[in-house]
């Protein structure tokens, strides 16, 4: 255990992490820290899972980290009925469960820097059979299962570029055959063209051989184009009941709308729009705000030459020491009561941005719900244009 601590405090004191921890500062690191430490290493292999753990749930922490390390194929110490406390290890923040993991990905970095970015394009997105019924979603799930092929094979030809080099005299072997055979083709032509005129009438068999297979040519593409429109009517009619469907239920629902239920519906939203107002806005206004005022100083500022640059970089080195050897003084004082006020900032933390979340998606949600109104509306109009009568009432569809 004590090399494999050694390993991992040798490599994260290296670049691109620079931690700067010995074996005490390491080993006395509490759990939240020690699980910062690996989400750390896993954002240098996949930079989307660079967040601070701090502001998410513990389960999604532990989801997060379990989704990756699976698309990485790690495989934990034991047999499969260890899984479960392997999770439990991950999510508490267990030594004994991070010290190998964390050892493992920094045994080969690069190794897993390439499988997490192929991951990003090679792992497909599954999408239901009733939603492939539409033609639009049919086309797009086509184009992205081409495209993925296409990546395969590209990937590959890349890489087989790199491992192996040019070769000019075989380029030049290539071009050579090539050239032959050229000349064998032409002079191929040139007896099959006087065989030809040896035959009598030969001009006017070539002409009409000529209009055959434009005849032919012409056919096949008549019929694919009759293959395609029949396809384009079937879908047609499908998006046309989904869209007698979906207006069927928007009359009910209008239908059963009582004036208790539409009070309550705009009790929530008044809720919602004071929220946005009193809380989330002047918020983000206030950040933005602080974020204007620092960019505006920053371009106050003189420009900064290499020198001024070593110096600074000197003294984040020396603040970084010093706030090492206080968390130190810290861990050795070992002081509950400021442990339970940060579990407690964190707890609030994760509420506010939980509540702001649920106030983006609701926003979110009733964007959706106009865009689906007027896409309904925009749907109703076409099928009067197209038959020349109105939609069909539920009752009268059945």
């Amino acid at each position: 255990m004590s090399d494999q601590i050694k390993f991992i405090v040798d490599n994260l004191n290296k670049e691109p992490f620079r931690k700067n921890y010995n074996l005490i500062t390491f080993d006395s690191l509490e759990p939240m820290q020690l699980l910062q430490v690996l989400n750390d290493v896993l954002a240098e292999i996949d930079p989307k899972q660079d967040v601070d753990i701090r502001e998410e749930m513990p389960e999604q922490t532990a989801k997060r980290m379990l989704s990756l390390l699976g698309i990485l194929k790690y495989k934990p110490p034991g047999s499969a009925t260890d899984m479960s406390t392997f999770r439990q290890g991950l999510v508490i923040g267990s030594k004994p469960v991070i010290y190998p993991v964390l050892h493992w990905l920094l045994q080969r970095t690069n190794e897993l820097k390439k499988r997490a970015y192929l991951a990003r394009f090679l792992i497909k997105l599954e999408v239901p059979s009733e939603f492939l019924q539409d033609e639009t979603v049919a086309d797009t799930n086509k184009q992205y299962e081409d495209l993925m092929e296409g990546f395969k094979t590209l990937h590959k030809e890349c890489e087989q570029l790199k491992t192996s080099g040019f070769s000019t005299a075989e380029i030049r072997r290539d071009i050579s055959a090539m050239e032959e055979e050229k000349d064998q083709l032409i002079k191929r032509v040139e007896r099959l063209k006087k065989r030809v005129e040896t035959v009598q009438n030969h001009q006017r068999m070539l002409k009409i051989a000529r209009q055959l297979r434009v005849e032919k040519e012409r056919e096949e593409f008549l019929a694919q184009q009759k293959q395609e429109q029949k396809n384009q009517l079937f879908h047609a009619v499908q998006r046309l009941q989904r869209i007698q469907n979906q207006l069927k239920s928007m009359r009910h629902a209008a239908a059963d709308a009582k004036p208790e239920s539409l009070m309550k519906r705009l009790e929530e939203e008044i809720k919602f729009n004071s929220y946005m107002v009193t809380e989330k806005f002047p918020k983000e206004l206030e950040n933005k705000k602080k974020e204007l005022h620092f960019l505006q100083k920053v371009v106050s500022e003189p420009a900064m030459g290499q020198s001024d640059l070593l110096e600074l970089e000197s003294k984040i080195n020396e603040i970084n020491t010093q706030i090492n050897q206080l968390i130190e003084k810290k861990m050795i004082r070992n002081e509950p009561i400021e442990g339970r006020l940060s579990l407690y900032r964190q707890q609030a933390s994760i509420i506010s941005h939980k509540k702001e979340a649920k106030a983006e998606e609701l926003q979110e949600a009733k964007e959706k719900l106009a865009n689906l109104e007027r896409e309904v509306s925009v749907k109703t109009n076409q099928t009067r244009e197209f038959d020349g009568t109105e939609v069909l009432k539920g009752d009268e569809v059945s």
